[in-house]
């Protein structure tokens, strides 16, 4: 958080952006947790009260499972907090505003204060297709960006960014509503492995095969094809599949000619709870 004139921008976001410990220590990003629901417990989705392993065990049991955005005060407690420690201004960059209100309340919070101090950016994305985009705005952040050119560096990572996955059952997308009826129709056959995409913050069908096999072969053809031409960052997302996480970032590390970074996380528990176990999906940035 630093800046030339006197302008410092700090950088929030939410937790569904799936950044590593050490990327948001490193960057002085400030994280806003969503909340997630198991059975009759409320946690806080930070890897430590809520954890990928809690909502799967929960979802595997048949809990009920339900997600929560934070609180427009709460975004403004971390705003404020943020510009306390410093910034003079503040970019806040969030989970897609089709899949979740988290947007809604950042925006809201950020009216009550001076116009132009806090700007909020939709990702039309999570996870680290949201990830990167704060990198980005953290980056520039760190250079002496402009609280106008923070913005911009997030909102060009998010046009170049392409997120796919491929889900074992579009079941859980199914319970909370983050599929259409054309996607539910997608895969009325047990049998039928899903790929999906990221369209304008949307989740919308790409292809559909017969097999796990097939669709993480697919996962690779289509990624590799997707980052021709150029330097990309990747990242490999799952929840509980780690080693065909592990073994699809290697396919990848092979296929394409030119990746900067790769990273291999799992999700956390709300975008587990909505994607379910067995998830897994690749988000790469053109750089």
């Amino acid at each position: 958080m630093s800046g030339a004139a006197g302008v410092r921008v700090g950088v929030v976001t939410d937790s569904t952006s799936c950044l590593p410990a050490e990327l948001i220590e490193r960057h002085g990003v400030t994280v806003v947790p969503l909340r997630v629901t198991l059975g009759q417990r409320t946690a806080v989705d930070d890897g430590v009260d809520a954890t990928p392993a809690d909502v799967t065990r929960a979802l595997r049991e048949k809990f009920p499972v339900r997600t929560s955005r934070p609180a427009p005060a709460e975004f403004a407690a971390a705003f404020r907090a943020v510009l306390d420690a410093g910034a003079t201004h503040v970019v806040s960059v969030h989970l897609s505003a089709a899949l979740s209100g988290t947007w809604e309340s950042a925006t809201l919070a950020a009216q009550d204060f001076p116009h132009g101090m806090v700007r909020v950016v939709d990702s039309r994305a999570t996870a680290m297709g949201l990830g990167f985009a704060v990198l980005a705005a953290a980056e520039c952040a760190a250079a002496g960006g402009s609280a106008a050119a923070v913005q911009g560096a997030a909102i060009e990572t998010v046009d170049a960014t392409r997120t796919m996955f491929y889900v074992d059952t579009l079941e859980y997308l199914r319970r909370g509503g983050r599929v259409g009826t054309a996607a539910a129709l997608f895969a009325t056959s047990l049998s039928v492995k899903p790929l999906l995409q990221m369209v304008e913050g949307q989740i919308v069908p790409l292809e559909k095969v017969r097999t796990s096999a097939r669709a993480v072969a697919r996962l690779v053809e289509l990624t590799t094809r997707a980052a021709a031409g150029g330097p990309v960052d990747l990242a490999v997302h799952h929840l509980a599949a780690a080693q065909r996480a592990e073994a699809l970032a290697g396919q990848l590390r092979e296929s394409v000619p030119d990746v900067r970074e790769c990273h291999v996380a799992e999700l956390g528990a709300v975008i587990g709870a909505h994607l379910g176990p067995g998830v897994l999906g690749t988000v790469l940035v053109r750089r």
